[in-house]
């Protein structure tokens, strides 16, 4: 069989393959398009869910007649005008969305740059341009979708499911550009210059509203990275990753570097199936990522890729790990190495490590019930003619007793305040535990995993990383890998564990296999050793514990992402009883 060039109307439908998998593909080129444009406002329509009609309207700069004749040529574009696929500062940039959708659909174009005496229209199956009385900006209506390409059409889902993936669309742009006005079908509206807190509640929903923090960090490194943006408290969640908006340099990004990076900064805050909410905006030179991926323009390729993982999860775990009194100052103690049989009163532990598998890693071990010395009361001067010391409220308030010996009841500044003792507890130990660091046992005769080569090479990349486990290794050979140090008396299968340690590296470029292991038994130390539910305390244990969570890191809730206090203002209770 002869070789052959195909004819261009194949040509482009193979390419519109690539970029226009459904109406909200389309809607994404166009809407990236308009933005490029310099556009402030845009207005989409769409129709039997992008089947019969799709309309996108701007106020961007337009184009003259020459352009205009131009833009539904292949692989061509206004973006690039050094010719520099790695110094990309556009939406959009491949030059394939107007001739691929045009293959597939029946498109016409109206513009005006305002300086023509006319607008301009063209049907881009006739390629025939005509003066238009269009005056601003640039209007492009998309009809009947895949009518060409009837193989295509019948893969579409119903028009709701297609709705609601081109409002999933119109979202993510509209989080990009908080700056811009976005109205779709004259029912989903989002105002211009809006405040990028007041966007983020117009897209996810008003029950993100207080429950959203601010996050705005710059890199040391010489990537020059930043991260601003915000995540939601740890309590705040979804069964889903769908409020989840990353972005790189402005662009909407799906990006495992990303998502992996969120997903262990919210480790010891939330259960693994669950998602936090956020609206993250990294930004780093252009030459240090490579946005020129895919055709949907939605991954990219990190130069560093292992610097921006550890620098955003770094950035997001020292948010979270903001303390409610944040002026105290820690004291570090200089303690003798002890084993968690010494941290914590002895009780029965039984899930494959003991407690002699973790040491101090040079920090002080927190007080525990029934230790009250650091117990400081109130001092107040005599009445000497001196003034009296002001006793400072602390943050969750005074004690006032405890109901069915499982809930803290305290009172602050007009607040009742109810904390979950076993939460608090909770939090507070696996804090302590945090503290310590593995107890490594170097091994007389190596562990030796046949493997295949690719996933030799595989774990090898990330081997500092998993020393930092306690797992020292090395490769032995091309297929298989040495452990000469394992966490002490940790019984896991190796050969199982390096096998899925290397599937998530072949994946995702790391892994977190071993630090999710460890947390989970961390967690499961530190809730079966935490005060229980239905367990009396006295006033002062009460106290005591009340203080320990205002100073302890991720203190609003415990290591499953339950709360572990909560405010409930007098007002609310006066409303109970009509007392308004």
């Amino acid at each position: 069989m002869s070789v052959r060039v195909l004819p261009d109307f194949l040509i482009n439908q193979i390419a519109a393959g690539e970029v226009v998998e459904r109406p909200a593909s389309v809607v994404k080129e166009l809407v990236e398009n308009a933005l490029d444009a310099g556009a402030d406002q845009i207005v989409i329509d769409v129709v039997d869910g992008g089947r019969t009609l799709i309309s996108v309207i701007d106020n961007g700069g337009g184009m003259t007649r020459d352009d205009l004749a131009c833009a539904i040529t292949r692989h061509a574009t206004s973006k690039l005008p050094d010719d520099d696929l790695l110094n990309i500062n556009f939406m959009g940039f491949r030059g394939e969305a107007l001739p691929s959708i045009a293959s597939v659909s029946d498109m016409t174009i109206d513009t005006c740059n305002g300086v023509d005496e006319n607008g301009w229209q063209i049907d881009c199956n006739t390629h025939e341009i005509r003066p238009s009385d269009w005056q601003t900006g640039t209007r492009i209506r998309v009809k009947n979708l895949f009518a060409k390409t009837p193989a295509r059409l019948k893969f579409l889902r119903g028009d709701r499911a297609e709705m609601m993936s081109v409002l999933e669309v119109v979202k993510r742009l509209a989080m990009a550009r908080p700056d811009v006005g976005f109205v779709l079908n004259n029912k989903w509206h989002f105002a211009k210059n809006e405040d990028l807190l007041k966007r983020i509640e117009s897209v996810m929903g008003q029950d993100v509203v207080g429950r959203m923090l601010d996050l705005d960090v710059a890199s040391g490194s010489t990537v020059g990275m930043r991260l601003m943006g915000f995540v939601s408290e740890p309590t705040l969640r979804r069964a889903s990753s769908v409020d989840q908006y990353l972005f790189v340099n402005g662009r909407p990004v799906k990006d495992k570097v990303l998502v992996g990076a969120l997903r262990a900064a919210y480790m010891d805050v939330m259960h693994a199936r669950e998602f936090p909410l956020c609206a993250l905006y990294l930004s780093l030179p252009t030459n240090a990522v490579d946005v020129n991926v895919s055709p949907a323009k939605t991954e990219v390729h990190f130069l560093e890729p292992t610097h921006v993982r550890s620098f955003i999860i770094k950035s997001l775990r020292d948010r979270l790990a903001k303390t409610m009194v944040p002026q105290v100052e820690k004291t570090v103690v200089s303690q003798p190495s002890m084993t968690l049989q010494q941290v914590s009163a002895p009780q029965r532990f039984d899930f494959g490590i003991r407690t002699d598998s973790f040491k101090v890693a040079d920090k002080p071990i927190a007080r525990e019930f029934g230790n009250f010395q650091d117990i400081r009361p109130v001092v107040r001067q005599d009445d000497l003619g001196q003034q009296p010391v002001q006793s400072v409220e602390p943050p969750l308030g005074r004690v006032v007793g405890q109901i069915a010996n499982k809930y803290i009841i305290a009172y602050k500044d007009g607040n009742m305040v109810v904390v979950d003792q076993h939460a608090a507890h909770e939090r507070i130990t696996y804090e302590k535990l945090r503290g310590h660091k593995i107890k490594t046992q170097p091994l007389l005769t190596p562990i030796v995993i046949n493997l295949r080569e690719e996933d030799v090479m595989a774990i090898m990349t990330i081997a500092d990383e998993l020393k930092q486990s306690g797992v020292v290794l090395d490769a032995f050979g091309e297929s298989a890998i040495a452990i000469f140090e394992k966490p002490a008396d940790w019984d896991l299968d190796w050969e199982q564990v390096l096998q899925s340690v290397a599937d998530e590296v072949r994946e995702n470029g790391h892994s977190s296999q071993l630090s999710e292991k460890l947390h989970l038994k961390l967690a499961n130390w530190a809730c079966h050793h935490s005060v229980r539910a239905g367990q009396k305390l006295d006033m002062l244990q009460m106290d005591t514990l009340l203080r320990d969570i205002e100073k302890t890191e991720r203190a609003g809730q415990c290591n499953h992402g339950r709360p572990v206090y909560k405010f409930i203002p007098l007002s609310e209770m006066d409303s109970w009883f009509e007392r308004l």
